[in-house]
């Protein structure tokens, strides 16, 4: 079937706008012809600097004849609504049918018959209109100022089935041409297949697919290195950039002073690659960055490429000098004495300066290295410095190094190599190819860090909504979730959800208590809650959950009046407040913990049954629950026990409600069933049995052995198996029949003590 092959033409397109303007085309493209009937064997979509490709296989010749009817008034209606409908589908009176309704009366049918149209002529309405109006995040208008486009467009090169498609897009024409590299092969280059087209944009010194222009730079840098007894520090990112930046990929190797490496590696690292897109090398002997980088250039030159490599090396000295002034003026001031400055830089206007949230770090990281067995005064050493960094020279030129040059600096000031290595882990992991902190310090530090932006975005009501996440909680908590399972480390999330708050509201109060009643006030108000509660604000209510150290003491009694104390630190117990907060954290880390655990092959109802479980905030356990409650349904004991439960569940829900409309007050079958009220011999087994695996499963969670609780609740599925087959639950006698719901209840308690079945999917 014929080819459509479209190319438009461009001066440099941004080199972070390529691969999404590819996708665009093809999305487009494709859509706006689907839109039209047209099916397709295949589309692929390129992008180089210079230029925007679709080919799209197996497009039929012409489009396909299609019958559309629509329904019109009915025959007595107005006639003006009957001339209206024929206006609009363009039919006479006499061409229109008429069709009996549901209730005897009659309507028009329009029948409209439309013979397809030649597929040429469908994309020369199609493709100018997606021209005019593509998507790019930001685009200019040049010449008479009629088309937008991400730079100046030049021409256009589209053909189907070997032959030009004529259409015209701000006074460019549509051809079967187009151009090479912009200095290598300029010439015009003609092409009417896809096929032909790659082999001689080859010819003309153009790769077309950007991943293959990736692999020959990563390829031709790794070989250039290893000639000079080098190791090419990989960089992906870097890679898919540059190869948006040319289109013949021609790696050059450079050399600096090695005077430059006294400068920490991550300041030459960053400024090699975020200021002049170049690749660095190490010595593989030593692991040590060398004093040479590879440059891609777009040209082969006369000489080798040594023009363009001293000029880089020219560009490079400054940038470096500019690095190491920094460095040096830098190491004149020590770190802690940087934590004051940060007042002046604004975390969030609800959530205050940057010193704020170190003071909360601080205060939360002690928390947290408690629980984990890490050192205290480490763990807060180094949360008080891990934000110092911010207000250095050399982070405010090279922003990509902030923590690591925290590090270095710590490092400088002779603290401890602990300390040193939580301030630069902190941040981490910043993405899912980052490395997670190793060290218990470390990993106290950034969860504080973590937890604290958590609980204050989702304080002052800043979640994210869809695909939306401005302040970037869910890689937050990802991060979170990751540390901990990596770790293996041991906490209890509403426990550190809990200090945090706490951090928060001693930090507040120890400034002005009054900031206090106003939370609380605003709390209670979006909650709804009024009169005597609100008066009162009910400060002992449920103060359940965190248990940190007891501290400052200063809190309001009533109104706006300031006149009685009492410990502040459980204000993080407060159900009002933190109860709600709490829920929602955990509901968002249930959803974060889903697509973690989505690789490994973990179903996302498995979790929700865990997580519907009071106190089930150690993701540790939850994971170990989860996976053991996995193992178990994939089982036929599993299986089958599933579902006993699922038909037991329906059934008390059923009678439940019942139970409802007769009397609203009724307490469903909660208590425990009367054996002298059992007949069956299938109901004593069952009764027997349950009360048996209740203890051994209660035993076995509260060892935390959930592989042993799932056999032990396999035991019931012969007695429920049994209990289904032979014993009808609704008897006709009333005492019996309520007697064997509360039995069914005993089922669905006891598979509660591992999980919530009813979220089980299946």
């Amino acid at each position: 079937m014929p080819q459509l092959l479209l190319e438009l033409f461009s001066e440099e397109i941004p080199a972070r706008m390529q691969a999404a303007a590819a996708r665009d085309l093809e999305r487009l493209v494709v859509g706006a012809l689907t839109d039209r009937g047209y099916l397709n064997e295949g589309a692929r979509s390129f992008a180089t600097p210079r230029r925007l490709t679709l080919v799209v296989e197996g497009l039929p010749a012409s489009q396909a004849d299609v019958s559309e009817e629509r329904k019109g008034p009915r025959i007595d209606a107005p006639d003006a609504a009957i001339q209206g409908f024929l206006r609009s589908t363009g039919l006479k009176l006499d061409q229109l049918k008429k069709q009996k309704d549901a209730k005897g009366g009659e309507f028009y049918l329009a029948v409209i018959e439309r013979k397809g149209r030649p597929t040429p002529a469908v994309l020369a309405d199609v493709i100018p209109e997606i021209v005019r109006t593509f998507p790019w995040p930001k685009s200019q208008r040049w010449g008479a100022g009629d088309l937008t486009w991400v730079r100046p467009l030049h021409s256009i090169l589209c053909t189907f089935d070997g032959e030009v498609v004529p259409f015209e897009v701000g006074g460019v024409k549509s051809g079967n041409t187009t151009r090479g590299h912009r200095f290598l092969g300029n010439a015009p280059v003609e092409a009417r297949r896809f096929e032909d087209y790659v082999e001689k944009l080859q010819r003309a010194h153009v790769v077309l697919n950007a991943a293959d222009r990736k692999a020959q730079i990563l390829h031709d840098a790794k070989q250039l290195a290893h000639a000079q007894n080098l190791e090419l520090i990989e960089d992906e990112a870097l890679a898919d950039e540059v190869a948006g930046l040319v289109e013949w990929p021609v790696p050059l190797i450079g050399q600096f002073d090695k005077a430059f490496l006294d400068v920490p590696q991550e300041i030459l690292i960053s400024t090699m690659r975020a200021n002049q897109k170049y690749f660095a090398l190490r010595d593989p002997k030593t692991a040590k960055l060398a004093n040479k980088f590879v440059v891609i250039s777009n040209m082969i030159t006369k000489d080798g490429g040594k023009n363009v490599v001293a000029g880089n090396e020219r560009v490079l000295r400054a940038r470096l000098s500019d690095a190491k002034f920094f460095w040096d003026q830098d190491k004149k001031t020590r770190l802690e004495s940087r934590v004051p400055q940060l007042k002046d830089i604004v975390f969030h206007a609800k959530l205050g300066t940057q010193l704020e949230r170190v003071e909360r770090i601080e205060a939360l990281a002690g928390e947290i290295a408690k629980l984990i067995g890490a050192d205290e005064q480490k763990a807060r050493r180094a949360a008080r410095l891990c934000k110092a960094d911010l207000v250095s020279g050399t982070v405010g030129e090279f922003p990509e190094v902030q923590g690591a040059m925290g590090r270095y600096f710590a490092l400088h000031d002779k603290e401890d190599p602990e300390v040193a290595d939580a301030v630069r882990d902190h941040y981490k992991p910043q993405g899912q190819g980052d490395d997670v902190p190793a060290t218990l310090v470390s990993i106290a530090v950034a969860l504080a860090d973590k937890i604290d932006t958590l609980v204050g975005f989702f304080a002052i009501d800043e979640k994210p909504t869809g695909s939306k996440d401005p302040y970037a909680l869910r890689r937050a908590a990802l991060g979170v979730i990751r540390i901990i399972l990596t770790a293996a480390v041991r906490v209890n999330l509403v426990q550190v959800f809990g200090a945090s708050v706490a951090a928060a509201f001693k930090q507040e109060a120890s400034a002005d208590p009054r900031g206090i009643a106003t939370a609380f006030f605003n709390t209670l108000t979006k909650s709804g809650i009024s009169g005597d509660k609100r008066g009162e604000l009910n400060l002992y209510a449920n103060l359940v959950r965190a248990g940190v150290d007891k501290g400052w003491n200063k809190v309001l009694a009533s109104g706006d009046q300031v006149s009685e104390f009492f410990d502040g630190q459980r204000l993080m117990e407060l159900g009002y407040f933190f109860d709600p907060l709490s829920r929602d954290l955990l509901g968002f880390f249930g959803d974060r913990l889903k697509a973690a655990l989505r690789e490994r092959g973990v179903r996302h109802d498995l979790i929700d049954a865990v997580f519907a479980l009071a106190g089930q905030d150690d993701l540790v356990l939850v994971v170990r629950r989860v996976e053991a409650l996995q193992a178990f349904l994939s089982t036929d004991d599993g299986k089958n026990l599933l579902a006993g439960y699922k038909r037991a569940s329906n059934i008390l829900k059923i009678e439940e409600g019942k139970e409802k409309k007769k009397d609203a007050k009724h307490a469903g079958f909660a208590s425990k069933p009367d054996v002298a009220l059992m007949n069956a011999p299938q109901e004593i087994e069952l009764f027997k049995s349950l009360a048996i695996a209740n203890d051994l499963i209660a035993s076995e969670v509260s060892q935390e052995r959930f592989e042993e609780a799932m056999r032990a609740m396999s035991r019931l599925r012969a007695p429920v198996d049994a209990f289904f087959d032979k014993v009808t639950v609704n008897a006709d006698d009333p005492a019996l029949r309520e007697n064997r719901l509360k039995l069914l209840n005993d089922i669905r308690q006891a598979m509660h003590t591992v999980a919530d079945f009813s979220k089980i999917e299946g």
